[in-house]
Formats: C-alpha cells, structure tokens, sequence
C-alpha cells in the first residue's frame, strides 16, 4: 500500500466513525477531541463562600492577604499518541499484523483530531525512541504525522514500556488525551502506566491476535521469538501450553483493565483482524 492508499483508507475510515457518532451519540469528534478540563487562569483575593481547596498557599504564605486560584476551561487540547513498533506487534496475518491496525487506528483518530484543531503528536517506540513528533495543530503537520507514521522503519526489535511512558510524561508538561496503542507484551511498566493516567486523560489500546490465545493444533512446531531473536520448540497441540498461552493473556488483560479503572483511563482491547470501528465508537460514547 502507498501513502496515498493508506491515507484514502484512513480517510474512508474516519468518515464512517464521524457518522457512526454523529448518528448514535447526537454529537460529533468535538466534545471528544478538545479539552473538558480547567486550566489555571489568575488569582484573586479569597471571598467568603470560596472553596478552600483553591486557596493558593504559596501567595498567600507572602502576607498581602489570601488568594484563590481562577481556572478557566480549556478550550484546546493536546492529544499525543503513544505507539509501540517493536517486533512483537509485527504480528498476525500475513496482509494485516499487529502494527498495522495499530498504524490505521493511530491514523484515524490523528485525521480526526487535527480536523477539531487539536495540536496532534507522536511518539512511536521498541526499546528505543523510534520517532517523536512535537504536538502542533496545523493540518500540514497532521497528515505529516500520518505520512511518517506510515514510512516508519525500525531500528530496534525490543520492548520497553516503563522508559517509553517516561519519556511521554518528560515532554507532555500540559494535561494532555494520551493514546497508548500496544500489545502490552512487557513487564514492569505498571507504576509507570498509573502516573500516566494520574497526570493525563488516558486511553490504553491493547491490540492482539487470534493465535496468541487460540493457538493453532499444530504439533511440535519452531517459534521464532522475533524480539530475542531465539526460536523455541513448542507443543501446540498440548492442552497445557494452550490454557497458558490463554491464562497469560487474559491475566494481563485484566490487570491493564484494572489499572486503567483505578485511576479513571479507558481500557479498549482488540483483535488485530477485526472491524475496530464499532469498538472505537462505542469508547466514544461511554468517554462522551
């Protein structure tokens, strides 16, 4: 597929979800994609009547009376996509992997984001830092964010998470919609991940396959682990190695599920081979 393709596709996708929203929610990306927050605005001499909690004890601490912070809403925001490119989500069939739905997810909701005049960046990652993208909010730079994300080669075939999401939390100094795209295959990054959620409006993304939790009868086959670079011997056909394969993935799917409702994040799981639309319409509506 060609950058022009990809981004037809992406352009085909994005008008399906707008409608999809439009008609279901009685809205559109706007309520979605800006900034539902405060922000910090100006102080004022405290009233009576006055919330306590906005006290700003820092300036009133200097003896010309007590202050309380005025907050305005945010009228634009930040929304950063966070993606993992390591070999792991090079995964699936062989005219659709792991990391290209990832890539067409990230893509339609860039699209859709700039489209509201929100600024738009990028982090993809492995181990290392792939490629990172500076939020702004012009249309050029959004369909250059797609255009790289498409070009994107790799230089690592690792995971690592924990330093990934630092690294967001480094350069993101504003509340931000973070979008962390990944199959999660890491270990780790837990406390990472619930700073991240603190600190930011988080949706977590965990993209998989099919054969990762209904393997194949195959026997005794060869697995190449494409991020050690090992290959290993494995009974597909046991039924041990099956319910473990399962046991595995469902257990860290819960335990991202749990995170994420603990410190109020959106958790979405899907299967690389299927039709996220109807997914990514129905987080809409309950994020709405």
């Amino acid at each position: 597929m060609n950058p022009n393709e990809f981004l037809s596709k992406l352009h085909k996708y994005e008008i399906k979800i707008r409608k999809a929203v439009t008609s279901q929610m009685r809205g559109n990306f706007h309520s979605i994609f800006k900034g539902s927050g405060l922000e910090f605005s100006d102080l004022r001499l405290y009233q009576y009547g006055d919330d306590v909690r906005l006290i700003d004890w820092n300036t009133s601490a200097k003896g010309h009376g007590t202050y309380v912070k005025i907050f305005k809403e945010e009228k634009e925001q930040t929304v950063f996509f966070v993606l993992d490119v390591s070999a792991s989500q090079d995964v699936g069939r062989s005219n659709r992997s792991k990391l290209d739905t990832s890539k067409e997810i990230c893509g339609v909701l860039a699209l859709s984001a700039i489209k509201e005049a929100s600024h738009v960046g990028l982090l993809c990652f492995s181990d290392q830092k792939e490629k990172y993208i500076k939020p702004a909010n012009t249309l050029k730079h959004g369909y250059r964010t797609i255009l790289e994300l498409f070009k994107l080669k790799t230089d690592s075939a690792g995971t690592n998470l924990k330093k990934m999401i630092l690294f967001t939390l480094d350069v993101l100094k504003r509340r931000s919609l973070v979008i962390l795209v990944s199959d999660f295959i890491d270990s780790g990054y837990e406390e990472n991940l619930k700073a991240l959620a603190r600190k930011h409006d988080l949706i977590v993304i965990h993209l998989y396959d099919q054969r990762e939790t209904n393997l194949p009868r195959l026997g005794i086959i060869p697995v190449f682990d494409t991020e050690s670079r090992k290959t290993i011997w494995v009974n597909a056909s046991s039924n041990w190695f099956r319910n473990r394969m399962k046991n595995l993935f469902e257990k860290n799917s819960e335990q991202l599920d749990q995170i994420c409702k603990q410190n109020k994040a959106n958790y979405l799981a899907i299967d690389a081979s299927e039709d996220y639309v109807p997914k990514l319409v129905k987080l809409f509506k309950v994020r709405k």
